[in-house]
């Protein structure tokens, strides 16, 4: 089987590659459990000072792999096993950077925003897209709304529109939109290597502070929400029309459609 998530350990910073570049690195079996493989691994190696999350292809990550979900009940939905990933990068001691070169959607947007700090491409965009489909961003509104301001978050959640990287700056989601995404990470990992790690991790441990003890009850309940959502009626119905490149039987053709 062909691995989906490479790391590599270099100078202290442990690299990790989605490259899963033919399905745009969706969230997929293979990937997430890779991924968990890749970070405990990382952030248990005392060689990391910093970690680096990045991707082949044009795209960081879709979000759940649909074709998985189709079909499948609550208990065997997919999203039962984000918020292990979510956590890890909330709550590593090591510092986490998002690299993106192209868009995340979705899961892959709950992803950048579990990371300390995220750096994407001028050209990247970004949507909440899971009320197109029926199903909504519950799983990853726990490391997303700390980092949103409330008015934008509400808006994107419910309208699910595009959004570019700059407004991704302008509303916390963001660090850096730039044109040389290498040069300005690399800046990033610099500054980060020169902190303690004892220091980093009481750093960021003081940042999260405000919600102390509550990150595993908040993921226990929104993944079962999101589980239900993916399972029900709506949901797989959207995942269906999302497969069969249709709209869902929800939306009725307007001639005053916004753009998607």
């Amino acid at each position: 089987m062909t691995e989906l998530v490479h790391s590599d350990t270099v100078d202290g910073v442990a690299t990790l590659t989605l490259d899963s570049p033919a399905n745009r690195n969706a969230l997929s079996a293979q990937l997430r459990r890779e991924l968990i493989d890749h970070l405990d691994a990382a952030v248990a190696d005392p060689a990391a000072r910093v970690i680096v999350l990045t991707h082949t292809g044009t795209v960081f990550c879709a979000g759940m792999d649909l074709k998985e979900s189709r079909g499948a009940s609550a208990e065997q939905q997919g999203v039962n096993e984000v918020p292990r990933i979510l956590q890890t990068l909330w709550t590593s001691p090591t510092p986490v950077v998002a690299k993106l070169h192209g868009p995340a959607r979705a899961g892959g947007v709950g992803i950048v925003a579990a990371c300390d700090i995220a750096v994407a491409a001028d050209t990247a965009t970004f949507a909440f897209s899971e009320v197109r489909i029926g199903v909504i961003p519950a799983v990853i509104s726990v490391t997303v709304l700390p980092r949103l301001l409330p008015r934008p978050a509400q808006e994107l959640f419910l309208t699910g529109e595009t959004f570019d990287a700059a407004r991704a700056v302008e509303i916390g989601l963001l660090n850096r939109a730039v044109a040389d995404v290498d040069a300005e990470v690399d800046r990033f990992v610099a500054m980060l290597r020169l902190g303690a790690p004892g220091a980093l991790a009481g750093a960021k441990e003081l940042v999260h502070r405000e919600r102390p003890g509550s990150m595993a009850e908040d993921f226990a309940e929104m993944n079962a929400l999101s589980a239900g959502y993916f399972a029900g009626a709506e949901g797989q119905e959207g995942i269906r029309a999302f497969g069969e490149k249709r709209k869902p039987a929800w939306v009725t053709p307007s001639t005053s459609d916004p753009a998607r």
